[in-house]
């Protein structure tokens, strides 16, 4: 398997953030060890959510297995998702509001025997 360097198109201001973050967790659940440091994992689930890298190409650039790859970045969403606001919130604050953007992304879907792409 063969190593590449890439690109995240993020501030290292997020990366920060997200080690903060990630290292409290790793405080509040008594954390000894990891094969990564909380800001390498951090790192890690952001060129996951950013650019899309697979779970195969992340573990061959860090040097640790799939499933740990699979457990940090699980780790890192819940911590990020911890901080949003929940529905309720969001409805209160879209209700003060003039107008809302929302965002629909469109990912693509292998679907077996068709044709066309389904998003």
């Amino acid at each position: 398997m063969l190593a590449y360097p890439s690109s995240i198109g993020l501030s290292s201001r997020t990366r920060w953030f997200l080690t903060g973050q990630l290292a409290v967790r790793r405080q509040e659940i008594g954390t000894r060890w990891r094969r990564l440091s909380a800001a390498r994992q951090a790192l890690l689930a952001l060129a996951r959510l950013r650019c899309g890298d697979t779970y195969a190409q992340l573990a061959a650039g860090f040097g640790i297995g799939i499933a740990t790859v699979f457990r940090y970045i699980r780790e890192a969403v819940e911590v990020l998702s911890a901080l949003a606001p929940s529905l309720t919130e969001a409805m209160r604050t879209i209700r003060a509001k003039a107008f809302v953007i929302l965002d629909g992304t469109l990912l693509p879907v292998d679907r077996v025997a068709a044709d066309t792409p389904y998003c």
